[in-house]
This record gives structure tokens, C-alpha cells and sequence, in this order.
């Protein structure tokens, strides 16, 4: 981060600027003393003025009377227009430039016209008084306009940075918004997760206790798979309160979301299901090859609806951006410590007409997800062309008993 050096509530570099000007002018003031008429008289004015001018970014409009004001007693003293009269044209340019409204440097273009003319009419009458009314007024005709074109650009400059400044306000919103969204899209399948948890221990604690006095060994059976889906339950409870306690203000509109749970629209999606997103997405144009290497433990159901989701944003993304007939290899791989998916896509397709939908907020909605299971996530394009998503996701320590219904 820059920081920048400021005094009096102004910037370092402005103050000593303005200094350097006030300073050009004092000497010139104090050498009309000795060749000016006026002597030390005109020679105060030209300080006036140079004192008046330290002050010509914070208080353009002031300055610019203060400096008419002792330009006109130096005319109406009859000195003529001295060498220190460059402060007139300095805080002309200043009040255009740095006035709040234009119109402010407008007046003081009309004043510095009536000057040009008081000051033309001390020089000698005939064609010498209208070349020298007209050098002063090209002289101050060409300040303003230069000081019009300053204030131009840099009121156009000021629109810029404010503008980029709004629409960074507005991307950092919407990327809050779209976190508060994703989580409590999580939060709310976690919910069903859980509850499909609930579930199964209530169907085997009923199933042990008429089991009990029959087959012992049985009633056993099933009070080990209730402790075990317990202890998965918690665990994904635990994870659940994460994502709603992360979420912040959002919470509140999540609890609202997880009180329609029974959404019939809304079903638990699994690793079992992964064929058929991929029969689909191959019916939409993509060319897709899918390899599963290792042993496929017993996963976890939100785990199992993370990789689910992964996969079904990296495809959307897929066909969004690599187009129709792109090729996508997709691989799952299982080992002792964690999952991991990876879709890879050879970005050579053809443009789609309309965009694909798409399952969530891209990378932001994976990253989001991920999170929630203290995994990895890395995407970008690769050398040969095309783009990767890579997620790796560790395995829970807790008992697994959860299996899905099928393999992919």
C-alpha cells in the first residue's frame, strides 16, 4: 500500500509546488522596488500576491480576488503591468481548474478581460494600445483555455476512478452475495444429509430392539450401525453449523431455506448418480472419457454430494467455455487418505448459441464447498491448451458406513 505524505490535510508534493510558485513571484515582486515606478509600494502588491497564491488549490475563488483586487490598485496607481502580474494569469488558471463550478472561471475570465483592457490603456494610444490589448488578451485567452482542458481531463479522470470504485464496491456484493447463496445451498443439502442420517438410525434402532430377544448377534449388528451413523451424523452436523455460523448475516435467510427441507424438487444426489450427469452432458456435446482408479471406500453422503456438485459445475464449465465436441477426461481417484476428481477439458469445441446453465457460482461455488470438507481445489488453463479443475478432498477419520447404491 502507497502511503502518501500530506501537510495541513494536503498532499507533500502539491504544498511544496504551490511554495515553489509563491516563491518565483516574491522575487520578482521585490525587484520592481528598485525598477518599477510605485518603489517598495508596487513592490508590496507583487507580495500580496505571491502570499495569495499559497493558497490557490484550497481556495481558488478567494485567491482570485484577492489577486484582482491588488492588480487593480497597482492599475489604478498607474504603475502599468509590472513582472510580478504573471500571479494574475497563475491564479486565473487555478480558479478554472480547481473551482467547484465552471461557472466560477467564466467570471473570472470576464474580470481578466476588463483588466486587459484597464492595462492596455496606460500604454500609449494608436496601433501600440491595440497591439498590446491584443497580446494580453491572447495571452489570457490562451491561460484559460489551457486551464478549461486541465480541468476537463481531470474531471474526467476523477469520473474514471470514481466509477471503478463503484463497480468494485458492486463485484465485491455480489461476490458476498453469491457466498451467502452458496452456503446456504450447502447448509440446506448438508440438512438432508443429516436427516437421511436420522433415518437410518431410527430404522436400525427399531430393527434392534424386536432383533433383541431373537438374534442377538443381529440386534448387535444393527446397534453398531446406529453408533456408527451417529458418529457420521455429528459430523456432518458439525460441518453444517460451520457453513451457518461462516455465513454470518445470511445465517438468518438460510434457516428460512432449511425450514423447507421437504422440497420435493430437492433429492439427495450421490457418486451413484455420476453416470447419468455424464450420459447427459454427453447428449449435450461433449466428448467425455471417465477412468476411476483405486478401491472406492464407503464415503460419507455430503462428501459424496460435494464431489457430485464438483463435477457437475467443472462439466457446465466445460461445455460453457470449450464449446460443444470438446473433450473432457474425468477421473476419480481413490486412495487411503483422500478422494480426488479431476476434469480436464481440451478446449476445442465450437461456441455455444446460449449459454449452459449452470449448478452453482463456478469456482466460487466449488471453492465454497470444498472448504467445507477442509479440501484443495485448483483450476486454471493448461499449456497445451483447454482447462483443469482438480479437487482433493480428505477422508473423514470418523466410521463410514454410509454406501451408495452403486458404483460409478
Amino acid at each position: 500500500m502507497t502511503v502518501r505524505r500530506t501537510l495541513f490535510g494536503r498532499p507533500l508534493r502539491s504544498v511544496a509546488f504551490d511554495v515553489a510558485v509563491a516563491g518565483l513571484v516574491a522575487p520578482l515582486s521585490l525587484a520592481a522596488a528598485v525598477s518599477q515606478p510605485g518603489g517598495w509600494a508596487a513592490s508590496l502588491v507583487g507580495v500580496g500576491m505571491a502570499v495569495a497564491l499559497l493558497f490557490r488549490r484550497t481556495h481558488p475563488v478567494a485567491v482570485t480576488v484577492a489577486v484582482a483586487v491588488l492588480a487593480l490598485i497597482q492599475v489604478v496607481a498607474r504603475w502599468g503591468p509590472l513582472i510580478y502580474d504573471v500571479a494574475v494569469l497563475i491564479a486565473l488558471y487555478s480558479v478554472v481548474k480547481y473551482g467547484r463550478r465552471l461557472r466560477d472561471g467564466v467570471l473570472a475570465g470576464g474580470v481578466a478581460a476588463v483588466g486587459v483592457l484597464l492595462a492596455a490603456a496606460q500604454a500609449p494610444s494608436g496601433i501600440r494600445w491595440w497591439m498590446t490589448a491584443l497580446w494580453y488578451a491572447l495571452v489570457t485567452g490562451a491561460v484559460w483555455l489551457v486551464a478549461l482542458n486541465v480541468r476537463t481531463r481531470r474531471l474526467y479522470v476523477l469520473s474514471l476512478e470514481e466509477r471503478a470504485t463503484t463497480l468494485e464496491r458492486e463485484r465485491e456484493a455480489e461476490s458476498r452475495a453469491a457466498v451467502a447463496e452458496e452456503r446456504t445451498r450447502i447448509a440446506r443439502e448438508l440438512h438432508d444429509v443429516v436427516a437421511h442420517s436420522m433415518a437410518v438410525m431410527i430404522v436400525q434402532a427399531d430393527g434392534a430392539r424386536f432383533m433383541l430377544d431373537r438374534d442377538p448377534a443381529q440386534a448387535r449388528t444393527a446397534v453398531k450401525v446406529v453408533a456408527d451413523t451417529g458418529r457420521q451424523a455429528l459430523e456432518e452436523m458439525r460441518r453444517l453449523v460451520g457453513v451457518l455460523r461462516d455465513a454470518g448475516p445470511a445465517g438468518a435467510d438460510g434457516a428460512d431455506e432449511l425450514a423447507v427441507a421437504a422440497d420435493p424438487e430437492h433429492r439427495r444426489l450421490a457418486l451413484a448418480e455420476l453416470p447419468d450427469l455424464l450420459a447427459r452432458f454427453d447428449d449435450a456435446g461433449l466428448h467425455i472419457r471417465s477412468t476411476v482408479t483405486g478401491a472406492p471406500p464407503a464415503l460419507p453422503p455430503g462428501l459424496e454430494l460435494t464431489l457430485y456438485r464438483v463435477a457437475q459445475e467443472a462439466l457446465t464449465n466445460a461445455l460453457k467455455h470449450a464449446g460443444v465436441g470438446a473433450g473432457v477426461e474425468v477421473v476419480l481417484s481413490y486412495t487411503a487418505e483422500a478422494v480426488v476428481v479431476r476434469v480436464v477439458d481440451d478446449g476445442r469445441g465450437r461456441p455455444l448459441v446460449s449459454p449452459a446453465p449452470s449448478g452453482g457460482h463456478g469456482l466460487l461455488g466449488m471453492r465454497e464447498r470444498v472448504t467445507v470438507y477442509d479440501g484443495s481445489l485448483t483450476a486454471g488453463p493448461r499449456p497445451t491448451g483447454g482447462w483443469q479443475v482438480e479437487v482433493r478432498l480428505p477422508l473423514p477419520k470418523c466410521g463410514l458406513v454410509h454406501r451408495p447404491s452403486g458404483r460409478w
